[in-house]
């Protein structure tokens, strides 16, 4: 017997790989529904949203969470964040759903919002400042809109800290990758290297973002918008991927992929099987204690070097001006001897004439 389901909000996109997909709501800026149609899971995950919409009184703070979820700054999220949110939401509404609204007014629910962060990282502190960070996030956009009397989650400090502070991709890392990786890997660490951007960020990035001479892209995390110039090694490896694509045997009737990073098997990478990917090729090449992430801060360290600007790294890998220079002060410079080795250069130049 079909059962029908009011309210279903139903949205189709096209992926960067070319895909069409579609996506089912509980309702329009609902929750998003697990499971395909008439499959136990869709109906469990829409009677569960039609369960807590009922269920939420308007003077506890499960309301809250739950005007959140259907807001623009939710549903404008990336796929993955929202994933990432919605079980940190729940995780909140379990511990605080039936807090009253009117007790955030009080001083000691600060108090009650740490010690419950803290419990959390007894286990994992980088967890615990995630999920706490969400519920501040939470507050802060309620506060703004009148919805709370405050926001007692403000500026609480970090349980975690990095610990990633030195590391960065050396030459012979490099070197060893190149030599020892895959070679269908190859293209993404010179990406990465000339680009300093995110490693979601260059899986998506289609042939249409590169002109032959720059590289165009919109961030999935910040949305800011960079125009990279490709530098000649990248130029290099990019026009050589290209001419692959365009002299590939005729005969060949499998469609390429729109991306411009691809599998050995020609196909577009997904997250976690270029992570899984990506692990392995830097156990073959004996590369150890640095991540693909890590290529990010390399890459800023790299045009620090080269004596470039911060507002010069800026534009090109997209952080703040503050973010560069919070990155060059607090983690990589400090501890590069390249640096200290150009700084004396420099000392001992001074004055001199020039030839």
């Amino acid at each position: 017997m079909r059962v029908h389901l009011k309210g279903i909000n139903r949205i189709t996109k096209k992926l960067a790989s070319g895909q069409t997909v579609t996506y089912f709501y509980a309702w329009k800026g609902g929750p998003r529904l697990e499971g395909t149609p008439g499959s136990p899971e869709f109906h469990a995950s829409y009677n569960a949203a039609v369960a807590s919409r009922r269920a939420a009184p308007k003077d506890q703070l499960r309301a809250i969470l739950d005007k959140f979820e259907r807001s623009s700054d939710f549903l404008d999220l990336a796929d993955k964040t929202r994933k990432d949110y919605k079980k940190h939401i729940r995780a909140i509404e379990d511990e605080f759903g039936d807090l009253p609204i009117a007790a955030l007014e009080d001083r000691r629910v600060r108090g009650d919002f740490l010690a419950w962060r803290d419990r959390i990282g007894a286990k994992s502190r980088r967890q615990a400042d995630y999920r706490f960070s969400v519920l501040a996030r939470i507050l802060s956009w309620a506060f703004n809109r009148g919805l709370v009397p405050s926001n007692p989650c403000e500026r609480p400090g970090r349980l975690y800290r990095s610990s990633r502070s030195e590391n960065i991709w050396t030459e012979v890392d490099e070197a060893a990758f190149y030599a020892k990786a895959p070679d269908h890997l190859h293209l993404a660490l010179t990406l990465a290297l000339w680009t300093g951007q995110r490693q979601g960020d260059l899986l998506r990035l289609t042939w249409s973002a590169y002109d032959g001479t720059h590289i165009r892209l919109k961030q999935r995390k910040t949305g800011a918008r960079v125009v990279i110039p490709a530098g000649a090694p990248l130029r290099a490896a990019l026009d050589a991927a290209k001419a692959k694509r365009s002299n590939r045997d005729p005969k060949d009737a499998k469609p390429l992929p729109l991306t411009i990073l691809a599998t050995e098997g020609g196909t577009t990478w997904t997250e976690s099987g270029f992570r899984a990917s990506w692990r392995k090729a830097c156990a073959k090449a004996g590369v150890v204690g640095v991540t693909f992430h890590d290529l990010r801060g390399t890459a800023v360290t790299r045009l620090a070097l080269a004596e470039c600007s911060e507002a010069e790294i800026a534009t090109i890998t997209g952080h703040s001006f503050k973010d560069v220079g919070a990155i060059l002060d607090a983690h990589y410079l400090k501890r590069d001897s390249g640096l200290a080795a150009s700084a004396i250069r420099k000392l001992e130049n001074r004055g001199k004439a020039p030839n």
